[in-house]
């Protein structure tokens, strides 16, 4: 993909994430119905705003760039043998939505033979956008002014914050163990922030985000991002992050090696 077509293609993410932003906003801090879409193994909700979220995507997606895929939370998986395809988490963050937080966004994402290319998450109530893709730079518009964002380098893991949504996400006792090994090595650790954690790490706020049990639409949109940012993101083995999984996150190469070296002992 050219230059001129990353910018273009970030340009229409952009765009459609602020657009979709207003169906989600109408619904937060609302009294809605919650469905659990577990089945009762464990809590896993969903909302009419996560699915009006996705079908305005998918609508505008298949209208604007026929012939891509597209990967969705709610619809699954369209155009599976596409070399392009768009990934979608219409609301990444839905029990802070449910409870009232804002710590939760619309991911919109774009990837090329498997890798992404493009990422945007947009929070409607607090009005920030975050984008990036390679070339183009990591940004974050703010109530309809963009900024160049970087991610803080320099950082030892004794002197790191880390973020993670919940320690509920470790199921596996290994990735549990490996976890309180990078936490116990870090300055601060805090939880909570779903997808606007890993913006915070771009944006030079936090230093590490290291999370489980992630889907490919829970991440894909947001490398883009950390790249662009200066930032690193990788599965614990130092891997492609984009299938999900076990995640880690840092603002610079010499963190992410660090906290590498942390999961590995």
């Amino acid at each position: 993909m050219s230059p001129d077509e990353i910018q273009r293609h970030l340009e229409q993410a952009v765009a459609l994430g602020e657009q979709a932003g207003t169906i989600a906003a109408r619904y937060f801090r609302r009294r809605l119905d919650v469905h659990d879409k577990s089945g009762g193994a464990y809590f896993d909700p969903v909302t009419v705003a996560d699915r009006e979220v996705e079908q305005f995507l998918r609508a505008e997606l298949r209208s604007r760039f026929p012939g891509y895929g597209i990967l969705g939370e709610e619809e699954g998986h369209e155009g599976r043998d596409a070399d392009r395809c768009w990934v979608i988490d219409p609301i990444d963050g839905t029990r802070a939505f449910i409870t009232g937080m804002p710590a939760w966004g619309i991911l919109l994402g774009l990837t090329e033979h498997d890798r992404p290319v493009v990422g945007t998450m947009h929070q409607p109530y607090i009005g920030e956008t975050f984008f990036g893709a390679p070339g183009a730079g990591a940004r974050l518009r703010h109530r309809g002014v963009d900024v160049e964002i970087t991610a803080r380098a320099g950082v030892s893991l004794a002197d790191a914050v880390l973020y993670c949504t919940h320690p509920e996400m470790f199921v596996v006792d290994e990735e549990r163990a490996a976890f309180d090994r990078v936490s116990g090595s870090c300055r601060m650790t805090r939880f909570g922030g779903d997808c606007y954690s890993y913006c915070l790490l771009a944006l030079g706020q936090i230093d590490l985000v290291v999370e489980a049990c992630l889907q490919p639409y829970d991440i894909v949109p947001l490398i883009p991002i950390i790249e662009a940012a200066g930032g690193v993101v990788t599965d614990g083995r130092g891997g492609p992050a984009a299938p999900g999984g076990f995640i880690v996150a840092a603002g610079s190469a010499g963190l992410h090696d660090e906290a590498l070296a942390a999961i590995r002992s």
